[in-house]
């Protein structure tokens, strides 16, 4: 591991979690959508991220193999996939006109699966992580500020 690989792996994670609060406002301001262009009623969307593994890396001379735990690896946002386990709740308004026009579900709308308390609660976590990795940053540039003090 490098000197700036803490700075490295905690930039990834703030910027998949950036892109975790730009969708939870995605699907917070979707909150009422009925109607999308795909059909039907918004569907919330969620990031999926896996560790992110680099190919070959530098290895230091003056690092003993035991003591190498290979390239820093942080995070990396795989995809933004569509939430379909959720059920779409209905609500009775014959008004809408978005309203299922026939059968036994008549004057219902289908809203999106979009829970806003839920979204809050992913909007805090995605908030916590940001904030952790810019405490790590913090702290890495701290600890190189001191590494400096001494070799004066």
């Amino acid at each position: 591991m490098g000197i700036f690989s803490s700075i490295n792996i905690a930039s990834t994670g703030m910027s998949a979690q950036r892109l975790r609060s730009d969708v939870i406002a995605d699907n917070i301001a979707n909150a009422s959508t009925t109607r999308t262009d795909e059909g039907g009623p918004y569907r919330r969307s969620r990031v999926v991220m896996r560790p992110r593994v680099e190919g070959p890396y530098w290895h230091s001379p003056f690092l003993p193999d035991m003591m190498d735990n290979g390239p820093g690896q942080g995070v990396r946002v795989m995809e933004i996939q569509k939430d379909t386990a959720a059920k779409n709740r209905l609500v009775y308004d014959p008004t809408h006109p978005d309203a299922i026009t026939s059968g036994p579900r008549q004057g219902y709308v289908e809203m999106p699966n979009v829970d806003i308390v839920t979204e809050m609660v992913d909007m805090i976590a995605a908030s916590r992580a940001y904030e952790a990795n810019a405490s790590i940053i913090d702290g890495s540039k701290a600890m190189f500020q001191k590494a400096l003090e001494i070799g004066r």
